[in-house]
């Protein structure tokens, strides 16, 4: 591997050579031109992505990705958003608004963010019943939902405005409304979500959070808990140029650089703040860079494609993990409140923004290996061959173009699930042909058309409902597809100790049971 170690202070170490190794004869006699990328000033501050298309219209593709997409006002997209991949992007909201009632019951506070099952109808048993949440649209054009306690009618109903939709387009929404200046998502609408299933989180609807508006022990109805707010818990993931900070009453005040194209005015300054991720959080603050003469407009700006593969994957994976930041939450955030500048060492990042490395144990199954929570590609990633290996040190863009500008499904930069492998065979000639491949791994060819990412990526964590049923047993007893894909590449085999004898609806979902199911024996596990 060719690796620059710059000698000034203007450019980032790695160069755009040095993530592929080349033989010794191969540099031999031969001048070799390496491009480095830019270091971000000290005092480089936060532009705004409309400042960086004026220049930069080729990359107005991102307007489409769901990284622009997250954080909306309810009907009012910004003009930093193009809702026209994701037609169904809204139907959650659209069912809010339209009317709907929830009822909130059997409590159970083992459970994580949806302590309660969550129905339209009443339940069959009534006294299970701590509170009920009617949405509906006011004569303001406003969605609003009232709370009424189940448990003691005389306890004053609430209500509250839903200003954001939290997600959407891809497996599931959330909705945020505000108290007291703060943000907090309630339920969630899994789109794929199934009614007639018996596993609660892979319904239509599930609770998120009832229990931060509901007190069970004084049988009450509450204000959910500053401390959880948005802007605490997950903003910093999704705001560019994020901030926080502390006010004189011991709360928070988050904040986002100013953009006339933003989502929302979050400040009170009369200027649209940029609540979703821009061109600045992969490549650093743009002050500099927009005031640079041309000849050192490249070395004022991070380009990742330049970076050593750890320095370029760390940006991604900050937010693709599960560490513990300053507030010890899921918020990689340092001391000040900030997120990482792009362009920082792997080193650097753990040091100064992480109290926990990356996910706890229960984020993961019992094999100890297979990620389980959403959002830890990253933390597979980093344990894969792809990432460490003496060939090609693979980063996330290899495979995912970050500018949208290719129209294949989840940012890839070509099919997977086309007939030919395109993106895999880029990489991977040898093993073209894939009915090949199987048998000289396992003794036997498949029997039906499968793709590369059928066996190597296993949709192992969930964040949905999930995609359905995978193999079931002669008792009826089934496995399930979960949504988020596995990031190890690697194929775990039926004797994992996270299937192997456990039940069906409990078990890891892995080839043998999903994409392989249909000529698969489920008797044996």
């Amino acid at each position: 591997f060719i690796y620059v170690e710059p000698s000034d202070k203007e450019h980032l170490p790695g160069g755009d050579r040095s993530n592929k190794a080349v033989s010794a004869s191969a540099l031999s006699g031969k001048p070799i031109k390496i491009l480095l990328s830019g270091r971000i000033p000290d005092n480089a501050t936060h532009v705004g992505t409309s400042q960086c298309l004026m220049c930069h219209q080729q990359y107005a593709s991102e307007k489409k990705t769901l990284h622009k997409l997250g954080i909306g006002v309810v009907g009012k997209p910004s003009g930093l958003q193009d809702h026209s991949r994701f037609p169904n992007f809204n139907d959650g909201l659209n069912k809010l608004m339209a009317g709907a009632k929830f009822y909130f019951y059997n409590f159970d506070k083992g459970r994580g963010f949806d302590k309660y099952l969550m129905s339209e109808k009443m339940p069959a048993d009534p006294a299970s019943v701590s509170f009920a949440a009617t949405f509906f649209k006011d004569s303001d054009g406003k969605l609003k939902f009232k709370t009424e306690n189940m448990k003691d009618p005389s306890d004053p109903a609430r209500v509250y405005i839903v200003e954001m939709t939290y997600g959407g387009g891809l497996y599931k929404q959330r909705y945020l409304f505000r108290v007291n200046g703060s943000l907090f998502p309630f339920v969630q609408y899994n789109s794929l979500g199934n009614e007639s299933y018996n596993d609660r989180t892979r319904k239509p609807w599930r609770d998120y959070h009832a229990d931060w508006l509901f007190n069970e022990s004084a049988k009450k109805l509450t204000d959910p808990p500053a401390r959880k707010s948005f802007e605490i818990e997950c903003a910093s993931c999704h705001y560019t140029g994020y901030t926080l900070t502390p006010t004189a009453g011991g709360g928070f005040v988050a904040g986002a650089v100013n953009d006339p194209s933003g989502e929302a005015d979050i400040d009170g300054d009369g200027i649209p703040n940029e609540l979703n991720m821009g061109c600045e959080v992969c490549h650093g603050p743009g002050s500099e860079h927009v005031k640079s003469p041309q000849a050192k407009k490249a070395s004022t700006i991070v380009s990742p494609g330049k970076l050593a593969s750890e320095r370029a994957t760390v940006i991604c994976i900050q937010c693709h993990s599960r560490p513990q930041g300053n507030l010890k939450n899921d918020q990689p955030v340092s001391r000040e409140n900030r997120m990482l500048i792009p362009g920082i060492s792997r080193n650097e990042y753990l040091t100064n923004h992480t109290t926990r490395e990356d996910a706890a144990q229960t984020d993961f199954w019992p094999d100890k290996v297979h990620s389980k929570s959403h959002h830890q590609q990253g933390t597979d990633f980093i344990r894969s061959k792809k990432y460490i290996n003496a060939k090609q040190l693979m980063t996330c863009s290899n495979c995912h173009d970050p500018h949208g500008m290719s129209e294949v499904r989840h940012q890839l930069r070509q099919a997977v699930r086309d007939g030919k492998n395109t993106l895999c065979v880029g990489c991977h000639q040898e093993t073209a042909d894939v009915a090949a491949h199987t048998a000289a791994k396992i003794g036997m060819p498949h029997a039906m058309q499968i793709s590369c990412v059928d066996c190597h990526s296993p949709k192992t964590m969930q964040t949905g409902a999930g995609l359905g049923k995978g193999l079931v047993r002669k008792d009826g007893k089934n496995y399930w597809i979960n949504d988020i894909t596995s990031h190890l590449f690697d194929v775990p085999r039926k004797d994992n100790s996270a299937v192997k004898g456990v039940e069906p609806a409990r078990a890891m979902p892995i080839p043998y049971t999903t994409a392989c199911g249909a000529c698969h024996n489920a008797e044996g596990l």
